[in-house]
């Protein structure tokens, strides 16, 4: 049974990546996502269902569009498979609880948001204001220990991204504080740190290999939202064990 619940939301999961996709691209735009039909950026010839299989279209297509032939972005069955794949780890690791709801509404926050900000560097403010009703519900219902600590999460958050923002003159942008304030209200103080400190430290080691080998140059802005990710899910994940070991080792 347990695998058929893995199954379950690993499918679940790359269908509703799709969906992700589409909704990363189009809200900075101000394009309807939810009636509009699927397009070709390219050609602006509609994609009908057969085209849109999670993972299997791209791989039938060959990663071509049917119509012009354009390349695919590989992102998009990027997309659809780590969201499935984080579905179905967020049930291994949580099980069937109200955690569960609020992590499936974590992952599916941060994997719109990392397709919006990978390609206009921009965290868009309908997104952060779609989910945070739904994470200070879901944080009611299933409040941290102690409860006070999304309160002071949120606020320790924002409040340390809004120092240095005006600190590097902004070098860091105001959708990364209000992200970071909206995590520290479903993490907590301790992991939202932890998850800041993740991001800092992976986007310092990736920055400096992509200088190092040319990719980017020293002026160039590279968003920053990916490592918020990254670090956020190893926060939220992992972020006991990681505290746990840390407080043991000093």
């Amino acid at each position: 049974m347990e695998i058929v619940f893995i199954l379950f939301f690993f499918l679940v999961g790359t269908i509703l990546g799709s969906f992700f996709n589409v909704a990363g691209l189009r809200v900075p735009k101000k394009e309807p996502f939810v009636a509009g039909r699927s397009y070709c950026p390219k050609c602006r010839q509609t994609i009908f269902w057969y085209d849109l299989i999670p993972v299997l279209s791209f791989l039938y297509l060959r990663g071509r569009c049917r119509h012009c032939k354009t390349r695919i972005s590989f992102v998009y069955p990027a997309v659809e498979l780590a969201t499935g794949l984080l579905f179905s780890f967020s049930y291994i690791k949580i099980g069937l609880s109200a955690e569960l709801i609020i992590a499936l509404a974590l992952v599916s926050m941060l994997i719109i948001i990392f397709v919006s900000d990978l390609h206009y560097m921009l965290i868009p403010n309908r997104i952060l204001l779609f989910f945070s009703p739904i994470f200070i519900v879901l944080r009611i219902v299933q409040p941290l220990h102690p409860w006070w600590d999304s309160v002071a999460g949120g606020l320790i958050a924002g409040v340390l991204l809004a120092v240095i923002i005006i600190i590097s003159r902004g070098g860091m942008g105001g959708g990364d504080m209000k992200l970071f304030a909206l995590l520290g209200i479903v993490f907590g103080t301790e992991k939202v740190l932890l998850a800041f400190f993740l991001a800092t430290l992976i986007g310092a080691l990736f920055g400096g290999i992509l200088l190092l080998f040319k990719i980017v140059g020293r002026k160039q802005e590279v968003p920053f939202g990916p490592y918020i990710i990254v670090g956020a899910l190893l926060a939220y994940f992992y972020g006991n064990e990681m505290i746990t070991w840390y407080f043991n080792l000093v």
